[in-house]
């Protein structure tokens, strides 16, 4: 693909800061909080569409499916960062899902040169994951035209995926490569050319949204309490604790009784105090249920 950048909005200049280079410390900061502010304001004009995304990411999730993000430089890597946050979140397999950044993981320190230039690189790395048509892909560029991301969702496709790219200039080549298009205009960045701010926050927004609306969808949440926290340190062991009496009513000292006799298990030892049961009852009313404590609740 010849590269062309004139005309997105993410190369602009912008107006607001041509005199950047003069400016104090404070005033800096100042006008980039102000444009910050613009961020989420832009993302409000596309909620239909990221929750069309996380809507196809809970249906994959629920089939057995995947949901994947890929891209390159920040893009790619706040693909990573969100797919590495959804195992301690939400007790999920490290594999459910799964952050692809061009160049692979040592591009998330060091940029490794033409990588996101590679369309070819974008198809191998989901072939290595073995993409099936019951995974959802994400591809995430913030110019919108970034090979790695475009072979990526052309393979994706062929495959019979259903996917989405998020991109922050409109009419982008990414979104008309992909199923559905999330494209939030945030307007030329404080630095100019510069991403990582004001699109990277975009990005990062939207990922935020797709993957806590669908894993919520998932059964990952009772409440608003993140029921399958798993307890990895005694910040989370306390956590665990808190997230069963908010839950329940219950004390600590009971609270840590149930989570004891459901083997760890903070929704199996909610299940158990709200419905009067044991582990193994618990257990399986969770199953019927999809892992749904509201659900398990009423069996």
């Amino acid at each position: 693909m010849e590269l062309n950048l004139t005309g997105m909005t993410t190369e602009r200049r912008n107006p607001r800061t041509m005199q950047l280079d003069t400016m104090s410390e404070l005033e800096i900061v100042t006008v980039m909080n102000e444009e910050d502010a613009r961020v989420p304001l832009a993302i409000a004009k596309k909620l239909p569409e990221i929750a069309q995304a996380a809507h196809w990411a809970a249906e994959a999730f629920a089939a057995g499916g995947r949901l994947f993000y890929m891209g390159a430089g920040t893009s790619g890597r706040l693909g990573v960062l969100d797919a590495a946050e959804c195992p301690p979140t939400f007790g999920v397999d490290p594999g459910q899902v799964v952050g692809l950044i061009a160049g692979g993981e040592r591009a998330f320190i060091k940029a490794v040169e033409g990588a996101e230039d590679d369309r070819d690189l974008g198809r191998s790395d989901l072939e290595a994951h073995g993409l099936t048509a019951k995974d959802v892909v994400v591809g995430i560029a913030a110019s919108g035209r970034t090979p790695y991301v475009l072979g990526g969702l052309a393979y994706a496709k062929s495959v019979g995926c259903k996917t989405a790219a998020i991109a922050c200039n409109p009419g982008s080549a990414v979104g008309k490569a992909a199923d559905l298009a999330i494209e939030v205009e945030v307007g030329p960045e404080v630095l100019t050319g510069s991403t990582r701010l004001k699109s990277g926050t975009a990005q990062k927004l939207i990922l935020n949204m797709i993957s806590t609306a669908s894993m919520v969808r998932a059964g990952k949440a009772y409440q608003n309490l993140m029921v399958d926290v798993m307890q990895t340190n005694e910040k989370l062991h306390v956590r665990a604790e808190n997230i069963v009496i908010d839950a329940t009513g219950v004390d600590r000292a009971e609270a840590r009784r149930a989570i004891d006799a459901a083997s760890g298990s903070v929704k199996c030892a909610i299940t158990m105090l709200l419905a009067g049961c044991g582990a193994e009852e618990a257990a399986r009313r969770l199953e019927e249920a999809g892992g749904h404590v509201r659900a398990a609740v009423g069996l």
